[in-house]
């Protein structure tokens, strides 16, 4: 059966992060990401300096206030063997997110792959809906499609466990990533 895709704006889709009740859990499967490439972190990254995380901007606080009140942000990446510059940029990243509350993981692609985890980016809010983010070839986010099918959300359940399962926390996965690349 076809369905008709529920988009929302980005608008909505920034609500989402305000109004879930307990867990926003996040695959993260592409190899770089446009938006992160325009900002000036990430140029100061490229530039071999260090990246300036304001852990006082909107969106840092934003974290922290939703992590007080007892909800959980949680991430799995997925990490190309060699990383890739965004790779290794969200891996720098992963310091300021875990700062105000994200518990973040990691996986190799190839252990992603022999888990049989989809290449789809999307988040899962309190295991009930899901938030699937559609990227052009530029790799810039063009929409996020919400997904509320019992059987869908049941799988990326299943996703997210075995996902969360397997991935290492990122300051262990640090050491497995290697530095000369």
């Amino acid at each position: 059966m076809d369905r008709e895709p529920t988009l929302i704006s980005f608008e909505e889709f920034d609500g989402m992060f305000e109004n879930f009740e307990h867990t926003a859990f996040r695959l993260e499967t592409r190899r770089r990401y446009r938006s992160d490439e325009q900002t000036e972190t990430y140029r100061r990254f490229a530039a071999g300096k260090a990246p300036g995380w304001d852990l006082e901007d909107p969106w840092c606080l934003s974290r922290r206030e939703q992590v007080a009140r007892g909800k959980r942000f949680e991430r799995v990446r997925i990490m190309d063997n060699p990383p890739t510059p965004g790779q290794r940029y969200l891996l720098d990243n992963a310091e300021r997110n875990s700062a105000v509350g994200e518990d973040i993981r990691y996986l190799w692609r190839t252990d992603a792959a022999h888990l049989g985890l989809p290449d789809e980016d999307a988040w899962l809010f309190d295991s009930r809906v899901i938030a699937l983010l559609h990227f052009d070839s530029d790799d810039d986010l063009t929409g996020v499609e919400l997904i509320t099918d019992p059987v869908q959300v049941a799988r990326t359940c299943q996703v997210r466990d075995a996902a969360w399962h397997f991935a290492t926390p990122y300051r262990a996965f640090l050491t497995e990533v290697p530095s000369d690349v």
